[in-house]
């Protein structure tokens, strides 16, 4: 949750930003209008999207973390990989802020409304005029426009044309919409900053076409010879914000751009495109969470250089051990090849059961004994039984013996290779008395059969996050 919303506000960053370096000073408002509208909402679904002709020509991690262990005692449960621990109390903020903003929206429209209940309105034919006692202020708010009594006759009739431009054109209805986004994604700064960005273009829109039926230089002096105060509302459309008012006469003065300008909308499509690539590359087509966890050799495979007894030593070893101790006590024979090292040995017999398929691509999933289904079945068998089997098995003690408290974060890499069995096992923990015990355990699951790809067996690579919650 936390990644997408990471996601959608770094799209819409880059949205914004293109307007702002690019767009906002091309005199193309209906355009940009449409742009400002469609891209808060492309910033929002894109990281949804996964479209699988990318998927496919993206190489795939092959790498599968199965949901976290949680132990406590002698207790466990499995999470989500992508499910945080504190969800509930996300969720549960996430719906007081929208409460919150529903609230402070609905006072903000009692306010108007009661401002058009307490005059009665002039009816003319395609809006409604409320003159404002006592006031100076200057605003539309769909088909009705608020007009303060202290507004001079030679301006009122300024103002109404373009108020009258904000009614044509439904541009209630822009600051509406980014009212619901506001509520709803109370949380995100960008929502603000669009809303601002379509506030100040829909004052642009109203005076381009205002000074097409009167005289620019009477425009200006509407705009310049009173100071309006008027309360700031997210969702009105103010004729005279102090803080617009040079940047109007501005973008008034400004030339029309040229038509070869609407080129620079085309920066939408390697922009969405690269958007697009980069959810392909972080979504799986499935929604499975895949990472990969760096290799490391075990303990006894760097040893294998120095000293072949300290294999025989422990005892349980791994196919790759057993392969250079079978390196270590064999003599060559006449035309065989000679290893200089039991490294360079590994380093050319290692493809041989390395994985050679993606885990989100492969036809039939590793099972665990017992397990029946299909794939999507198998895995959540699988997800269950080892983390029912790390749970049962963990040695909880060791929070005590180590004086530990609080939560200890342990990451588990093992393979399941073409014969089910559990090999290359690797942890990171805090402490190695951990990783030694969590190696124990996955070293201790019991075969399994093995994964398959186009009939052939092969082998595929595991993360099991483990949270060893120490009371």
């Amino acid at each position: 949750m936390i990644h997408s919303i990471i996601q959608i506000i770094t799209f819409q960053i880059l949205f914004l930003v293109v307007y702002d370096l690019f767009l906002k000073r091309e005199t193309f408002f209906n355009l940009n209008r449409i742009y400002l509208l469609l891209t808060p909402v492309l910033g929002f679904a894109l990281p949804f999207v996964s479209l699988g002709f990318i998927q496919q020509s993206i190489p795939q991690e092959y790498i599968y973390q199965l949901p976290t262990v949680i132990i406590s005692n002698n207790t466990s449960e499995a999470i989500s990989s992508g499910t945080s621990f504190w969800f509930p109390s996300l969720l549960n903020f996430w719906l007081i802020g929208i409460l919150f903003s529903a609230l402070f929206f609905s006072w903000k429209f009692y306010k108007i409304a009661k401002l058009k209940s307490t005059v009665t309105p002039e009816n003319f034919e395609n809006f409604k005029l409320v003159v404002l006692p006592k006031t100076d202020t200057a605003f539309s708010f769909f088909k009705t426009i608020f007009l303060g009594e202290n507004i001079s006759e030679e301006n009122k009739a300024s103002i109404i044309a373009h108020e009258k431009i904000h009614i044509d054109q439904k541009h209630s209805l822009d600051l509406l919409f980014f009212e619901m986004l506001r509520i709803i994604f109370w949380f995100n700064p960008l929502v603000y900053l669009f809303q601002n960005r379509i506030a100040t273009l829909h004052e642009f829109i109203a005076d381009a076409k205002v000074i097409e039926q009167k005289d620019k230089k009477q425009y200006y002096q509407s705009l310049l010879s009173e100071v309006f105060q008027t309360e700031k509302k997210s969702f009105i459309n103010t004729f005279f914000n102090q803080s617009l008012i040079k940047k109007r006469i501005s973008m008034l003065q400004k030339s029309k751009s040229k038509k070869h300008a609407q080129l620079k909308y085309l920066l939408l499509i390697p922009a969405i495109c690269g958007m697009l690539i980069y959810t392909a590359c972080s979504n799986d087509p499935k929604a499975e969470e895949v990472q990969t966890v760096p290799q490391s050799d075990s303990e006894v495979m760097n040893k294998i250089n120095e000293l072949a007894e300290a294999i025989m030593k422990k005892g349980d070893m791994t196919p790759e051990e057993e392969k250079a101790l079978k390196l270590l006590t064999t003599e060559a024979q006449p035309g065989e090849k000679v290893y200089n090292s039991v490294q360079e040995y590994l380093d050319e017999t290692k493809g041989e059961d390395d994985v050679s398929v993606a885990f989100s691509e492969i036809e039939k999933v590793p099972t665990y004994p017992g397990c029946e289904g299909d794939n999507e079945a198998l895995k959540k068998c699988f997800s269950e039984s080892i983390s029912a089997f790390v749970g049962e098995n963990f040695n909880t003690k060791l929070g005590n013996d180590l004086g530990l408290v609080g939560r200890q974060r342990i990451v588990v890499q093992f393979k399941i290779d073409k014969s089910g069995y559990i090999v290359r096992a690797t942890a990171k923990a805090p402490k190695p008395e951990l990783e030694a015990e969590a190696i124990r355990i996955i070293s201790k699951l019991p075969q399994m059969q093995p994964g398959e790809q186009k009939g052939q067996k092969v082998g595929v690579l595991y993360s099991l996050p483990i949270v060893f919650d120490v009371k």
